[in-house]
């Protein structure tokens, strides 16, 4: 699946309850490969509008190593406390900053089967990950809860790589076009 970048519009919009009635084995074959996904980017959360779909559900695997679906979550309280913790994110890869959250939250969602759960005072990575997913389905980034210095300076080098990516891919298909070019026409002096 494709994991969209900071700067796509997507990131920045408030997501829909998803339709009990969506919650399906299409769905949960979606949810499948979104753990794929996020796996093979070595991530520990993935919201779904990071894969495109503007709904509000996300998957995480915490330091326990238990795959947990939360669909339409709803924080139900949060911790006075707060800890810091260096935060990134795979919609942002190669940046990272010290972001203070509530240190434990208590969280009620439906599963992967459409069954209401409830976690009560998560603490540690678990918590983290669920504060951190969720806010994604608000259209809010990490980057946000930090410094503001730190945001622009992310949000600025950011869409210069892009744009030194897309340079760069419009140079390599330029070259290849050539390329192709050249043999077409040497193919076409042979045939004469």
């Amino acid at each position: 699946m494709k994991i969209y970048k900071l700067g796509e519009e997507i990131l920045r919009q408030k997501c829909v309850d998803v339709n009990p009635e969506e919650i399906n084995d299409e769905f949960r074959a979606f949810i499948d490969d979104m753990f794929e996904t996020m796996i093979g980017a070595n991530g520990c959360g993935l919201a779904a509008p990071q894969v495109g779909v503007a709904k509000r559900f996300f998957v995480l695997i915490a330091d326990d190593d238990v795959r947990r679906v939360f669909i339409n979550p709803q924080i139900l309280k949060t911790s006075a406390e707060l800890e810091s913790y260096e935060e990134g994110c795979l919609s942002i890869p190669g940046f990272s900053e010290n972001i203070s959250r509530p240190a434990s939250v208590s969280v009620t969602a439906l599963d992967q089967n459409g069954k209401r759960f409830t976690i009560e005072n998560a603490t540690g990575l678990l918590a983290r990950t669920i504060q951190h997913e969720n806010d994604h389905l608000d259209g809010i980034l990490y980057i946000d809860h930090g410094d503001k210095k730190f945001a622009e300076d992310t949000i600025t080098q950011f869409q210069k790589r892009k744009e030194r990516a897309e340079k760069k891919a419009l140079e390599k298909e330029r070259k290849r076009l050539s390329i192709q070019a050249k043999i077409a026409a040497r193919k076409a002096k042979k045939e004469k």
